[in-house]
């Protein structure tokens, strides 16, 4: 008997939250939830820190960032195994796409989408070789 062909699974990777204030931001979730923050080792990237969640590896860690633009949400990312493949069904089954197919140097691709109900999302394909 043949095995059957499973798909990947689509777990959240990463997450990102705005913040007006980070130290005061850091301050909360470290107080709330022991998460460690600190900023990223070489990345070029002013105002983005990383968030160690402290759970087994399958908790998703993530980013605490200046927040971009008023209504801004907190972000999850969604692993898939293409970008460009699940942008082209996220608009054919009626979402929008809010920032293209963008490269993270070494690490893999993302693009920040709206699904039907206007909540906003990632994807996120890993791949040593985004450029």
């Amino acid at each position: 008997m043949a095995a059957k062909k499973t798909k990947p699974a689509a777990n959240i990777v990463w997450f990102e939250i705005p913040a007006d204030d980070l130290p005061r931001a850091k301050k909360f979730y470290n107080s709330l939830f022991g998460w460690k923050i600190n900023p990223f080792p070489n990345l070029p990237i002013a105002d983005y820190e990383h968030i160690d969640t402290g759970g087994p590896d399958a908790s998703p860690d993530g980013g605490l960032m200046k927040r971009m633009h008023p209504e801004q949400p907190i972000t999850a990312y969604i692993s898939v195994p293409s970008v460009t493949k699940a942008v082209a069904k996220i608009e054919n089954l009626g979402g929008s796409i809010c920032k293209e197919k963008t490269a993270v140097p070494g690490m893999g691709f993302f693009a920040i989408c709206k699904d039907t109900e206007n909540n906003t999302f990632a994807i996120w394909e890993m791949t040593p070789k985004a450029k």
